[in-house]
């Protein structure tokens, strides 16, 4: 499967440790799923799923790594409700350190230069709580498309997805951002075993254009990163060109950073300063994850300091967006009146009949590709207002006058209570009784979508492109004692 270029270089990178590092791909492919702690509190998660034997991953507090063995069919976390209400994310597990190390904090603004597919932005968004801004940049439009339904699954509310160049973005945002996540474009050595694409499209030619590119990337971040900020910059290859290279050419080009020093999780290991030439100072202040060395594929990780300088901060230009006129989401704030008991807070931004809510601080965003100016909120039609998708799963049941909730675990006397949730997800309406108008929809707690209650009937507003037949799926866990259901799932609340 590898080609033998690569081998060859690894054996003359790694020596005597090449053995166990060629012996690694033999084994089988580590899974994981990362909790998103903006909708699931982690002891009641692992209680509901305490038959998956979820192990915790030892870099991040919220990644779980699946039974050995498991091959998506035992437990099969991509076909689960809780997938489609955001309560996690699948993820590899060495993805999921880069993120760890950018340390963010909720009121920060901090930008994931190249997000596609979500992983680190969904990641950084769970630490950042709802507050502060995270900007979401991806290049590639189809990819970009894929990053803003990963932020609208994981609920999450302060995120704006761009589809621009890092070219364009740093004339804009002029040392702007506290921190920035360059997960950078690589040849993909790391995921060879995963992506086997990569594996037929390596060459040490494509190496090296990617450490061209990957100079270009982080000289735009540099620009864009307020003095005391921070830069995480991570591959998942192993070339030393694309890793401790990039990260020492960087540095002799921008004398105000410096690496620094960070604590390595078991398993990790040093930047190798002896496999470059000119190597920066502390570069051994990087991290290497190989996968003979720990659970998890290869990666690389450097995390950089702007050193401060006492000099003001510049903001974007234009300023920050401003909200549109009351009357642009007035229908809105009926619809809240009547079926919120609280009200995100932030922009009022409109395009045509659609109505966002930006994060408070939000910058001009006229001149830029925005696929999604903030958290969906619906659209305006005549004389009424119809609640987004993306709105449900920013949501929690307390913060709503109505809630239809649709376990997945057996209830007494309930031989199978995943039922009505299968329903729901295949588009189906439900029988239930109650007030009517909007209820929020949730499985176990966990929001996944809207319904309307008319006339004792449950209308579906699941959409469309999202509904799929569960039918075939086992029963999606056995009867727990989590919380005794004394009502049927469909008792409304």
């Amino acid at each position: 499967m590898l080609p033998q270029e690569f081998k060859e270089r690894m054996k003359n990178l790694l020596g005597e440790e090449y053995e166990t590092f060629f012996c690694s791909y033999e084994r089988a492919q580590y899974q994981a799923l990362r909790l998103n702690p903006l909708k699931a509190d982690t002891d009641t998660f692992l209680t509901q799923t305490k038959d998956w034997e979820l192990r915790r991953i030892p870099w991040t507090q919220t990644g779980y790594y699946l039974p050995d063995g498991n091959d998506d069919k035992s437990i099969r976390p991509g076909k689960h409700p809780y997938h489609e209400a955001g309560v996690y994310y699948i993820q590899e597990p060495s993805a999921m350190a880069p993120a760890e190390y950018i340390d963010a904090k909720p009121g920060e603004k901090i930008l994931d230069l190249c997000a596609a597919p979500g992983g680190k932005s969904t990641q950084i968004a769970g630490k950042m709580a709802g507050e502060g801004l995270l900007l979401c940049n991806e290049i590639h439009p189809a990819r970009a498309k894929i990053l803003s339904e990963n932020i609208e699954r994981m609920g999450i509310r302060n995120a704006i997805v761009t589809n621009e160049t890092p070219q364009h973005l740093s004339e804009v945002f002029v040392e702007y951002f506290d921190k920035i996540m360059v997960d950078a474009p690589c040849s993909g050595e790391g995921m060879f075993r995963k992506n086997e694409a990569a594996c037929e499209e390596w060459s040490i030619e494509n190496v090296l254009l990617c450490a061209k590119r990957q100079d270009e990337i982080l000289d735009c971040a540099a620009g864009m990163l307020r003095p005391g900020g921070r830069i995480v910059y991570s591959t998942c290859t192993f070339a030393p060109e694309e890793n401790e290279g990039s990260i020492s050419r960087f540095l002799s080009r921008y004398p105000e950073f410096e690496i620094l020093h960070v604590e390595k999780a078991e398993g990790m290991s040093d930047g190798k300063s002896e496999w470059i030439e000119n190597a920066a100072e502390k570069i051994e202040d990087t991290i290497r994850l190989f996968p003979h060395k720990l659970k998890g594929e290869g990666h690389y990780v450097a995390v950089l300091q702007k050193k401060a300088d006492g000099s003001g901060r510049e903001y974007a230009k234009g300023g920050e967006e401003k909200s549109v006129s009351k009357d642009a989401y007035k229908a809105y704030l009926a619809f809240a009146a009547e079926n919120l008991k609280e009200i995100p807070k932030g922009v009022y931004v409109t395009f045509g009949e659609q109505l966002y809510l930006a994060p408070e601080q939000t910058p001009k965003l006229k001149g830029l590709k925005v696929l999604r100016p903030g958290l969906h909120l619906g659209t305006n039609k005549k004389n009424r207002f119809e609640p987004s998708h993306a709105l449900a799963l920013a949501l929690s049941p307390q913060m709503v006058e109505h809630n239809l909730n649709l376990p997945v675990y057996g209830c007494e006397n309930e031989t199978d209570a995943s039922t009505a949730i299968r329903a729901y997800l295949n588009g189906q309406t439900i029988p239930a009784e109650g007030e009517k108008g909007w209820y929020l929809i949730t499985v176990d707690g966990y929001s996944i979508g809207w319904g309307k209650l008319v006339g004792g009937m449950m209308k579906n507003h699941y959409p469309k492109g999202l509904r799929k037949n569960l039918s075939a799926y086992p029963k999606c866990l056995p009867t727990t004692a989590i919380n005794s259901c004394k009502s049927s799932p469909t008792h409304l609340s």
